[in-house]
């Protein structure tokens, strides 16, 4: 029988070229759902994710299966508020609680930069993100809504 490892871990020079991989997939993913182009518009790319290795107020982390990224999370300090700027596991890699993981280790971080609220979003239709925020007590404060005119 064989052993999966799955880890999760601060971000690497050496992930750069799979999470800018990562983050393509998962901005394609929302392109014309509810809210997403939107999202797109506010939430700009990072693309380059070497600028953000070792930068103490934006900690990234990676998801790993078999030391293979399969997801991550990018975190945002903003004085006392932490938000949570992108998360994203594979689809093929859901349900194995490494997104819970990422979210903990987020928060972990947070409390010890000093934050004392995490914020993040979660597109309207996104039941996955939902359901990662709301099985760690992170709940809606504010519900956005838009129409173009």
């Amino acid at each position: 029988m064989t052993t999966v490892h799955e880890e999760v871990r601060p971000i690497r020079d050496a992930d750069a070229p799979v999470l800018a991989h990562l983050e393509a997939s998962a901005r394609a993913a929302v392109v014309g759902t509810r809210g997403g182009d939107s999202w797109l518009t506010e939430t700009p790319a990072v693309g380059d994710w070497t600028t953000v290795v070792d930068d103490p107020l934006r900690p990234v982390w990676v998801a790993t299966i078999d030391d293979h990224v399969v997801g991550f999370l990018e975190l945002a300090c903003h004085g006392s508020i932490a938000e949570v700027r992108q998360v994203y596991v594979q689809p093929e890699a859901r349900e194995l609680g490494l997104g819970d993981e990422l979210l903990a280790t987020a928060m972990t971080t947070a409390r010890r930069l000093g934050c004392t609220r995490l914020e993040g979003a979660a597109l309207p239709g996104d039941r996955h993100t939902k359901n990662l925020y709301e099985r760690a007590g992170v709940v809606a404060r504010k519900i956005i809504v838009s129409s173009p005119l």
